[in-house]
């Protein structure tokens, strides 16, 4: 069983919303998806070893993402749009990175900011993160991680780490 880039979404998610605490209803709302597109995504995150017993297996869901998301998920980038902010220029990296680039957005009509297309994970990404703050930051550090320069991608790693270390408590 593959892996799809909605379970990226659906593993980051499970972070804030743990499956062990939460409903599948409650979670398809929190990440703009069918229930059975979240229970499927459980079905093969725990295939894969990222998630058992209704929890994120946070040591293995680290491993993957500072070190295959960006082999397994390789974005899109394309011309100038109008957008969401995501990566280095979304939550989290932008108040660490300053530059003269267009910013990379996730193509939405509704965004605020003109940049350079970037794909989301997932179709629902950047209406989830529009609605959910912290799950926004999860998904901009993921971008970062998927096509982000060596610098972007190490403090994006970095700061996922803390977001791990504090999923323990």
């Amino acid at each position: 069983m593959n892996l799809k880039p909605q379970d990226i979404v659906v593993a980051l998610g499970a972070l804030l919303k743990q499956p062990a605490t939460s409903t599948y209803q409650d979670r398809s709302i929190q990440l703009g998806m069918s229930v059975s597109e979240v229970h499927a995504a459980d079905k093969r995150l725990q295939s894969a070893g990222l998630l058992a017993e209704g929890r994120p297996i946070l040591a293995a869901l680290e491993e993957f993402l500072i070190h295959g998301l960006r082999y397994v998920f390789v974005p899109e980038m394309g011309g100038m749009v109008r957008g969401i902010p995501t990566a280095h220029a979304g939550p989290g990296l932008s108040a660490l990175i300053q530059g003269d680039d267009l910013p990379p957005v996730w193509p939405d009509p509704k965004g605020n900011v003109r940049g350079l297309s970037f794909s989301p994970l997932y179709r629902s990404a950047p209406g989830a993160a529009s609605r959910d703050p912290k799950l926004y930051e999860l998904l901009a550090l993921a971008d970062a991680l998927r096509g982000g320069r060596a610098r972007e991608r190490q403090m994006a790693a970095d700061l996922i780490r803390q977001h791990l270390s504090c999923a323990l408590l």
